[in-house]
């Protein structure tokens, strides 16, 4: 499987740089995977040679959405993630932001989907990790962001569907 611990993964980023491949790296909570995930994930992937996924830990993921999240735990998360095809390695973090990931990896293109911005314009009080991103000399993008296709909306649906 293609999960890996931060150290483990940051010799696996060497490497990839030697070979002179290109890596793109997003974060996440990613709990209940749905076709907006998918998209996100493959339209990154295709900006690169590989493509890094950090997934927050159960903890942070409580910190950044409420005590009733994440519904997945953060290892199942991670399993979902990796089985992708258009993922090559994941990892769980534990902070509040990936700001700790993305300074070890130093990615030459740091991804975020829509909410965060538009294509290189991005709101910085709330992408942190892209001054670290910009400081290594990465790149910043900003994918477009495919209404309709959100956890949270997806929770809000079953909860309706299954009230009774």
């Amino acid at each position: 499987m293609n999960i890996y611990a931060l150290t483990e993964l940051v010799a696996l980023r060497t490497s990839w740089r030697v070979a002179g491949l290109k890596v793109v790296l997003t974060n996440g909570v990613f709990d209940l995977i749905h076709v907006g995930h998918v998209q996100y994930l493959t339209a990154a992937r295709a900006l690169g040679d590989r493509l890094i996924v950090a997934i927050n830990s159960d903890e942070s993921t409580r910190q950044l959405k409420g005590p009733l999240r994440p519904i997945v735990p953060a290892t199942e998360r991670a399993t979902i993630v990796a089985a992708l095809r258009c993922v090559d390695a994941v990892t769980i973090f534990h902070e509040r932001t990936a700001e700790t990931v993305v300074g070890a990896l130093a990615p030459d293109l740091y991804v975020k989907g829509g909410d965060y911005g538009q294509g290189t314009t991005f709101d910085a009080t709330r992408l942190p990790e892209a001054r670290v991103v910009q400081a290594l000399g990465g790149e910043v993008r900003i994918l477009p962001f495919h209404e309709g296709h959100a956890t949270t909306r997806l929770i809000e649906r079953i909860v309706e569907r299954y009230r009774e």
